[in-house]
């Protein structure tokens, strides 16, 4: 008799990582600020049991592992019975990016992209290397090491906009990263080392309003077509520290408790800018086929009111209890969290078991 087939969602979690950062020297608020980027493991946890729940109606067990426990367990999976979704990423200040590593290394399928763009994503100066090279209009950059170039930026004529390279780095920490000097930039990336001990990424700053592409394929017939492309409409220019802080996690439950909680609008890019969702959607099919992403995936970008399109990140583990993507589900398939998780689970199991079988 065939094993059911069970999802096996791997996560770090905010409180493992703060211990481990304290250990290593972090000051506690600083640890605090650090582990927020792994909130979702934290805003997902509470719906454990409608994810199971969920899975059992297509016919799949479920099985939350921590980071941890999930290499402990790695014996006693089975290749033909178990898919390994990575939840929390990272590859510095966080673990999460081995666990696709550790799946390969076991045999077992993996839902999402190969385990190496797991690492290539989490530094952004490559990643902008490698999209550029695929002719992708991701901004140039420089990268400095508190306070000395190691590559020199571009030239740039409104500025430069300095973020962490390896931590979170779609967001400035603070709100003066948007800087109109290159000695501001190096006295940012002081300030970045001393308290996150991370280089800067450093690129001339680009106009235009945020926007979020999300992708997730509930049936292996997904294209590029299921991809969602909404504006992200804040009321401030970019997201800094303290933006992220009210979202997501604990300080997010916290801002709801007290009222304080706001979450960006929302709007779909193609009704208002069609030309810019048709080049958004050619640039996720072209990352597809070139780079190899699959299954679950996001894009941040700035459009400008002409139309032209920056690219400014990518993940392959985005994070999937935010209200952005929560909102992608409910658009796109008419499915909540928990159930859209599931079917493309079931539908990503089938698609992998099929394709190894098919192997000689």
């Amino acid at each position: 008799m065939t094993k059911q087939p069970t999802l096996i969602l791997v996560h770090e979690t905010e409180a493992a990582c703060v211990e481990r950062l304290l250990g290593g020297g972090f000051r506690p608020d600083r640890a605090s600020e650090i582990s927020s980027y792994l909130a979702q493991s934290t805003d997902l946890a509470p719906e454990f049991d409608a994810l199971e729940a969920a899975c059992r109606a297509v016919g799949l067990g479920f099985r939350p592992l921590a980071l941890d426990a999930f290499a402990d367990s790695l014996p006693g999976l089975q290749p033909d019975s178990s898919l390994v979704w990575t939840l929390t990423d990272g590859i510095a200040y966080f673990r999460g990016g081995a666990a696709p590593a550790m799946a390969r290394l076991r045999g077992l399928p993996v839902f999402g992209s190969d385990d190496s763009l797991f690492a290539l994503c989490q530094d952004k100066f490559r990643a902008g290397a490698v999209l550029a090279a695929f002719g992708l209009p991701c901004p140039a950059a420089g990268l400095a090491r508190n306070g000395a170039w190691l590559v020199q930026p571009p030239a740039s004529a409104v500025g430069w906009f300095v973020k962490p390279n390896r931590l979170g780095a779609k967001i400035g920490i603070w709100t003066d990263s948007h800087c109109h000097d290159l000695q501001q930039a190096l006295d940012l990336s002081r300030r970045v080392f001393e308290a996150y001990r991370d280089d800067v990424i450093v690129q001339p700053y680009v106009a235009g309003r945020n926007a979020r592409a999300s992708f997730l394929a509930t049936n292996p017939q997904t294209g590029i077509d299921a991809l969602g492309v909404s504006f992200v409409d804040s009321g401030t220019d970019f997201q800094t520290m303290q933006d992220s802080l009210a979202l997501y996690g604990d300080t997010g439950v916290a801002a709801k408790a007290a009222g304080r909680y706001t979450e960006p609008e929302l709007s779909p890019v193609r009704a208002t800018q069609p030309v810019a969702d048709t080049a958004i959607r050619d640039f996720g099919a072209r990352m597809m086929r070139g780079l190899g992403l699959r299954h679950v995936f996001s894009m941040d970008l700035r459009i400008e009111a002409d139309d032209t399109v920056h690219l400014i990140e990518f993940e392959v583990c985005p994070g999937l209890p935010c209200f952005d993507f929560r909102a992608y589900c409910r658009e796109s398939f008419g499915l909540g969290l928990a159930d859209a998780m599931a079917r493309a689970a079931a539908s990503g199991i089938s698609d992998l078991l099929d394709a190894d079988r098919a192997v000689p």
